[in-house]
C-alpha cells in the first residue's frame, strides 16, 4: 500500500511538471503576439523594407477564379489579386496567429480610408487594455485603408507595424503594409470576392 501511494504521489508531481510549463509557455506566448499586434499610437516607419518575398510584385498563378477576385493563403502568409492570364498580384500579409486562423468566401462589403478603430468586444476582453475607440491616422493600427469583409469583424487593413508582415499575429484579420493596401485598395470595388484557404493548392 505505501509503495502504491509513493508511485501515485510521483505520478501526481511529474505531471505538474509536465503541464505546468507548458501552460506557461502558452500563456507567455499569447501575450508575446498580442504586444507585437496591438499598439495602438505607433506611428510606422515608412521607410522600413519588407523581405523580397513579401514585396509586391507580379507572379506567375494558377486558379479558375476570374480576375478581381482576392485570394488569401493564410499557410503562406499572401494575399493575391488575380490579375488574368495565369498571372496575379501577390503582396505579404500578415494573418491569424494560432486559434484565429479561418478560412471560408466573403465578399467586400465596404471600404474606408483612414478608418477610424473601434475594437470588437471579444478582442477588449482578451486584451482590456485597449483604447475603445481610436481615430484614423498614422498610429492607428488600421492604418491608412481598411476593406470590411461580409458582416465578419475580419477585415483586409494597413498597420503601423510593418515588421509583423509575413507572422501570425493578427486576431484574425489580414494586414498589409500601408503602401500596398492603399494599391489594392484602388484596385478593388466593393462586392469584390475574396477567398480564404489556409492550406496552400497544388
Amino acid at each position: 500500500m505505501t509503495v502504491f501511494r509513493r508511485l501515485t504521489w510521483m505520478s501526481l508531481l511529474l505531471a505538474a511538471f509536465v503541464v505546468l510549463p507548458a501552460a506557461q509557455g502558452f500563456s507567455q506566448q499569447e501575450d508575446m503576439d498580442m504586444d507585437v499586434v496591438d499598439q495602438p499610437g505607433l506611428v510606422p516607419d515608412e521607410s522600413v523594407q519588407l523581405p523580397p518575398q513579401f514585396q509586391r510584385q507580379v507572379v506567375l498563378y494558377r486558379t479558375n477564379e476570374p480576375p478581381g477576385t482576392i485570394i488569401v493563403h493564410t499557410s503562406e502568409r499572401f494575399l493575391y489579386l488575380v490579375q488574368g492570364n495565369g498571372r496575379a498580384i501577390r503582396y505579404g500579409v500578415r494573418v491569424g496567429r494560432e486559434g484565429f486562423q479561418w478560412q471560408g468566401l466573403l465578399k467586400i462589403t465596404r471600404k474606408k480610408e483612414w478608418p477610424d478603430w473601434v475594437p470588437p468586444p471579444e478582442m477588449i476582453k482578451r486584451q482590456p487594455y485597449l483604447p475603445r475607440f481610436m481615430a484614423g491616422g498614422p498610429g492607428n493600427p488600421l492604418g491608412a485603408r481598411a476593406m470590411y469583409l461580409g458582416t465578419t469583424v475580419y477585415r483586409i487593413h494597413g498597420t503601423n507595424q510593418p515588421d509583423t508582415i509575413g507572422k501570425a499575429v493578427s486576431s484574425g484579420c489580414f494586414g498589409m503594409v500601408n503602401a500596398d493596401v492603399i494599391d489594392l485598395y484602388g484596385r478593388v470595388p466593393v462586392g469584390t470576392k475574396v477567398v480564404v484557404r489556409q492550406r496552400p493548392s497544388f
